[in-house]
């Protein structure tokens, strides 16, 4: 069930900057015919779509906002692949009653956004050949890292949900690829204070490239992920890619 990206349709959701700008960026480059771009503001594509044209459909979106992801559906309803990119980070200390509502605004976003994708667009896949949808999950799904803990705790929850994903869009035929990214050089990245050890995002893009044509899972792009990821190796596939069991 690998999955050749020439001349596909994708939708990359957070495509605007960051990782998201890059995967836009690269699917472009490697021969998909046309991306949506699916963001909050729409105008924040307009120098992108300045470069690539009619190739990149600016697409209203937001993963808290279950309307926008249904009409976004609607739209894109030629589209073979998926990357649901887009997430939100907070940092507070776990002990404050901020916490509870950065865990809630995150759990919003990076929980229920993905279950609200994975129901709007898994029907718009099936109906073009089954496709793949790639999920951007975060080596802290893994290892929680206490300054993140809320962040964590949600990552955590997405890739037990793209666990689920990946049995239950199987009997459609459609691709799933959880991505563990480590730090990034993004916004995001900066404003949680990774600027330093933060590599280039343009290692996640190709990473998402090479699991799609290899039909792969687990992806770790970046140096602190294929660390996780070699800890993990053995854990992921023999327990979380294998067919166990629960009784």
């Amino acid at each position: 069930m690998s999955f050749e990206i020439s001349g596909k349709i994708a939708l990359v959701t957070g495509a605007n900057r960051g990782i998201g700008k890059t995967i836009v960026e690269t699917l472009l480059a490697n021969g998909v015919s046309k991306v949506y771009g699916a963001v909050r503001n729409p105008a924040s594509l307009a120098e992108l779509v300045k470069v690539h044209g009619d190739r990149l459909v600016p697409v209203k979106l937001d993963l808290t906002n279950p309307a926008t992801i249904e009409a976004a559906a609607v739209q894109a309803h030629d589209v073979e692949l998926v990357i649901n990119n887009a997430g939100v980070l907070q940092s507070s200390d776990l002990l404050s009653a901020q916490a509870i509502k950065d865990l809630e605004f995150e759990l919003n976003a990076n929980v229920f956004g993905l279950l609200r994708m994975a129901q709007a667009f898994a029907p718009v896949l099936k109906s073009n050949g089954g496709g793949a949808l790639v999920q951007l999950n975060s080596v802290v799904s893994m290892k929680t890292f206490p300054e993140f803990t809320t962040y964590s705790a949600s990552k955590a929850a997405s890739y037990s949900i793209t666990q689920g994903l990946r049995a239950a869009l199987a009997e459609q035929g459609t691709l799933v690829v959880s991505v563990h990214p480590g730090p990034i050089a993004t916004d995001m990245g900066d404003a949680a204070g990774l600027t330093d050890i933060a590599e280039s995002p343009q290692l996640v893009a190709d990473a998402i490239l090479e699991a799609l044509a290899h039909e792969k899972f687990h992806v770790f792009p970046d140096t602190l992920a294929k660390q996780i990821g070699s800890a993990y190796q053995s854990f992921g596939t023999n327990v979380v890619e294998a067919n166990v069991s629960e009784g």
